[in-house]
């Protein structure tokens, strides 16, 4: 399922016009990623899921075909956890 069908699920059972439900979706999409960056540590969502941010440590890789090495510097990833009910669904 891509953006614009969850916006046209969106303005279907809410009864919104596109123009609405794609920024409501936009909205949405883009507090959770603002809350993560700017030091919340989780967004939690019942039912469906946990929203956090972990650490991945730095490391030095080979790239392949190649024997040049490149170090990739400690960094910070989103992360998703899903909920219970969410679980549930898709294990029907």
């Amino acid at each position: 399922m891509t953006k614009r069908e969850i916006i046209e699920v969106v303005a279907r059972k809410a009864h919104l016009t596109s123009k609405a439900a794609r920024e409501a979706v936009d909205v949405f999409l883009d507090e959770i990623g603002r809350a993560l960056s700017k030091g919340e540590k989780r967004i939690v969502l019942s039912g469906f899921g946990v929203f956090r941010v972990g650490w991945v440590e730095g490391k030095t890789v080979k790239i392949p075909n190649s024997e040049k090495m490149v170090t990739i510097k400690r960094h910070r990833l989103p992360k998703f956890t899903p909920g219970d009910k969410l679980k549930k669904q898709v294990s029907r």
